[in-house]
């Protein structure tokens, strides 16, 4: 008997060394749990993590995605643990971004069918990847994370011994014996999977060819609003996890106790979950309080990866002064314990020097996290949504609903646009920084009774329920305005992109009632404290985000003045000096916009009436080279050349109502916009023509002012260049032979030495031969010539040139193309080159004798 069970078991595990072998078609053996069963002592989970390596490399995408949902329905947890790391760096990649794994953010339907429904299914929430962590989650396994993966603050802060302020990180980090290297975190299995999930959009950099993919198209994108919409339910509670069995039990997370003591913002609090359960009383209490964590884990971890990336100096002026303090304390404490000194503030802080540039498609991300939170947090019933009608019968999931953006979001967003408005490159990709901004600035936007709002005027009235929501976002639409202003005053309004992006911050900020309340909010803060006698001894401190976000929750502040006051003192400090929106110093920042955006108008309408002069201005001789090209180049300033008379348009259109936007909001009257223009020089001079660069006289000439330069970048005024040498010694242009042109000039120039005196004594004529000849011989146009520098007009002397000829218009391909044209257009009515040559000789003498004939009229006309 003890030989048969040998022979059996190594049946069985050849069986799982074999990848062909696995899982027949037509049925489907439940081989390892009996092998769990009956011999537990032979059981190797290094078989079978290597038989689903060797899959990955020998089977295609879709079968190894079957064996996968065969393997996590029939193995136990105890053998699925070994394999959940290896599963999970396979689909998300690498932390370090050499491994891409499934590529999720290129995964796009239209592209790859087959391959985008097979991974939507299996990650899906609902989907055997998410079976397989709640399996793992019942056994309360751990797996451990690296901290040098992490947001920079996040590990500067851990590798200080300072535990970081989101309850994400707390019971959770593990040092070794030795200290300082090798800091893992323990996490469950779901929040081993999110983490991975949500940092591969930053470690993952985009393949090659990519650059072009749609993002709301992509496999990622559409993961993120399916967990979202699942763990973030607008409609309803969570759905309870998938458990293993019929009856076994749901998973929770479990605190992990440090191996160190830790200095922390704030004490340390019992999780969401645990804190609900020891006050439950009903078995039938509301299920998602069981399952309620999982939305707390998915935006405490979504926020922290995404958002927490800004710069040393801003993640030390969020230190509080209470912080500091204890982290002193800290350090006095166990700097003896280590036999070490302490290690210095400043140079853990500085040795997280990330140089952190978020991507348009994490930007785009971040916007379908912030439009579904204010989605989530709308969602709350009418009568929960005040703080003071909070009752202890309301659910864990309406009490997170109130709490998850001003707990969570405000602060590392505020912080994430301040880096992105002062690190983003001046160009229209800030498109989707700017509409992130506003997606937040407009929580109205997805609220549930904007679907049953009319089209009147009055509908789209910012209601006065959002007054507190403005007021305890006060920064968010004040300070983030003045850095927009700094940003636009600095682009080039006449490209149509950037007239839009001006056009949408007007417009969401001249929407009827933000204005008045941004204002209201403004007076709040401003408001002087020494009036209100019971406010004395309050202290403004940075709120600590210790525990569960209900754990340490502060109580309903009904005093409108010490919410805004508490907003801005924690996220800019007590010392920060506040600049009012609607103050003296940003109405001059508006003033200049307006000032940019009129001359951006003049600008635009004269490029296109140049280009419309420089195309049907242009005679038809000059394609068949009888006419002089214009040498000097023509001017183009932007992309209006490139997009035509269309995008002319459309930039007036968004400029002009940017401006009213921007007169209603800051009580701009027409008279100040006209005084102001004309202060800055942007009308047109008598001759319709644009002003000079704003420049000084200097002794050299002119000198540029700095608006000048201003001026001159973004294509709002030039100097008139033209060429002032001798046209014949003008570089080959590449419309020209260069061989060509070289010997044409020698020849020319040859004959002019020879017949110098012969050309000067015809063109000296009184008689029409004379004239002809200088109409030929005579550069046109010399004696109305001046010198470039408007200093030295009409008192510099030129160097008198006499009669030449010039053969150069012969060297240019048009000019040859044309004559080929017609030699062949003659060979179709059988006239021969010979003849074909006559005409055109004669042909030209005719039109060079009309030429004469009027120049010689102009000329006498003007005596």
């Amino acid at each position: 008997m003890p030989s048969s069970w040998a022979a059996h078991s190594c049946h069985l595990l050849a069986r799982l060394a074999h990848p062909v072998l696995w899982f027949p078609k037509v049925a489907v053996f439940n081989v390892p749990q009996e092998a769990a069963m009956a011999f537990p002592h032979l059981q190797q989970p290094s078989f079978l993590l290597a038989s689903l390596k060797a899959d990955s490399v020998n089977k295609p995408f879709a079968q190894r995605c079957q064996d996968l949902v065969k393997v996590i329905e029939d193995f136990p947890a105890k053998e699925l643990h070994a394999i959940f790391p290896w599963l999970v760096e396979s689909i998300f990649g690498s932390l370090d971004g050499v491994l891409v794994g499934w590529n999720l953010r290129c995964l796009q339907g239209r592209v790859s069918p087959v391959e985008y429904s097979i991974a939507m299914e299996f990650l899906d929430p609902g989907g055997p990847m998410m079976k397989l962590v709640y399996k793992l989650q019942a056994e309360d396994y751990k797996f451990d994370f690296p901290v040098s993966y992490l947001p920079g603050p996040v590990k500067a802060s851990i590798q200080e011994r300072v535990l970081p302020d989101s309850p994400l990180y707390h019971n959770k980090v593990q040092f070794p014996a030795t200290g300082g290297l090798g800091l893992n975190l323990a996490l469950n299995p779901f929040e081993y999977y999110m983490f991975f999930f949500a940092l591969s959009l930053i470690t993952q950099k985009p393949l090659p060819g990519t650059l072009h993919i749609r993002t709301s198209d992509c496999a990622y994108f559409i993961l993120v609003d399916r967990y979202l919409s699942w763990f973030l339910p607008t409609e309803g509670s969570v759905l309870p996890a998938l458990s293993s069995s019929p009856g076994g039990p749901n998973p929770s997370p479990a605190p992990r106790t440090p191996t160190m003591p830790f200095a922390s913002y704030g004490l340390h609090h019992t999780s969401l979950l645990k804190r609900h359960i020891s006050h439950q009383t009903s078995v039938n209490a509301d299920p998602a309080s069981h399952e309620i964590w999982r939305s707390e884990t998915l935006l405490q971890v979504f926020v922290e990866m995404w958002l927490h990336h800004y710069s040393l100096e801003m993640y030390q002026k969020l230190q509080s002064p209470h912080a500091k303090l204890e982290v002193l304390h800290y350090r006095l404490s166990v700097s003896s314990a280590l036999h070490s000194p302490a290690q210095p503030s400043l140079q853990a802080l500085h040795a997280y020097q990330e140089s952190f540039t978020p991507t348009e498609e994490h930007v785009l991300v971040v916007r379908l996290l912030l439009k579904h939170l204010h989605a989530f947090s709308n969602s709350l019933k009418p009568e929960q949504v005040s703080p003071s009608t909070h009752s202890h019968a309301t659910s864990p999931l309406e009490e997170f609903k109130r709490a998850a953006v001003p707990r969570f979001v405000q602060q590392k967003l505020y912080l994430f646009l301040q880096h992105c408005f002062g690190h983003w490159p001046l160009d229209a990709s800030f498109r989707a920084v700017l509409e992130m901004w506003l997606s937040y600035l407009q929580p109205w936007r997805y609220a549930p009774e904007k679907q049953a709002q009319s089209s009147d005027c009055q509908a789209r009235c910012v209601s006065e329920r959002w007054a507190p929501f403005v007021q305890e976002n006060l920064l968010m639409y004040t300070k983030l305005f003045v850095g927009f202003l700094s940003r636009a005053l600095r682009t080039d309004l006449v490209s149509p992109k950037n007239a839009l992006m001006v056009f949408r911050v007007a417009k969401v900020f001249a929407q009827p009632n933000l204005a008045e309340m941004i204002q209201k909010g403004e007076q709040l803060f401003l408001e002087p404290e020494l009036v209100i006698p019971h406010r004395q001894h309050r202290l403004f401190t940075a709120p600590t985000f210790t525990g569960s976000f209900l754990s340490s929750w502060p109580p309903a502040v009904t005093d409108a003045s010490f919410k805004v006051k508490s907003h801005v003192y924690s996220l800019e400090g007590q010392d920060c000096k506040y600049t009012p929106m609607f103050g003296p110093e940003v109405r001059t920042l508006v003033l200049r916009l307006a000032q940019l955006i009129t001359q951006a108008k003049q600008t635009a309408k004269s490029i296109s009436d140049q280009c419309g002069e420089s195309t049907a201005g242009r005679p038809f001789l000059s394609w068949l080279g009888f006419c002089s090209t214009d040498t000097n180049g023509s001017y183009a300033a932007n992309d209006l050349d490139e997009m035509g008379q269309d995008s002319v348009r459309k930039t007036d259109e968004y400029l002009e109502k940017a401006l009213e936007y921007l007169c209603q909001m800051f009580r701009l009257s027409e008279a100040q916009l006209t005084q102001l223009t004309l202060a800055l020089g942007t009308t047109q001079d008598e001759n319709g023509k644009k002003q000079l660069p704003d420049c000084v006289v200097g002794e050299d000439g002119l000198v540029l002012t700095p608006l000048g330069r201003y001026q001159i970048i973004n294509g709002l005024r030039r100097f008139d260049i033209e060429y002032q040498g001798d046209s014949e010694l003008q570089p080959i242009r590449s419309y020209e032979i260069a061989s060509l042109v070289r010997v044409l000039f020698r020849l020319s120039s040859a004959i002019n030495r020879r017949f110098a005196g012969p050309m000067a004594a015809l063109c000296s004529r009184a008689d029409f031969l004379g004239s002809f000849c200088r109409y030929h011989l005579t550069e046109p146009g010399l004696a109305d010539r001046h010198l470039l520098s408007p200093v030295a007009r009409g008192c510099a002397a030129r160097r008198p040139r006499g009669p030449r000829l010039s053969l150069r218009f012969l060297g240019s391909y048009r000019t040859l193309l044309s004559l080929l044209l017609a030699f062949f257009v003659a060979s179709l009515f059988c006239i021969g080159p010979l003849p074909c040559a006559l005409l055109l000789v004669l042909g030209y003498l005719l039109y060079a004798v009309a030429m004469t004939l009027l120049t010689e009229r102009s000329k006498l006309h003007h005596l």
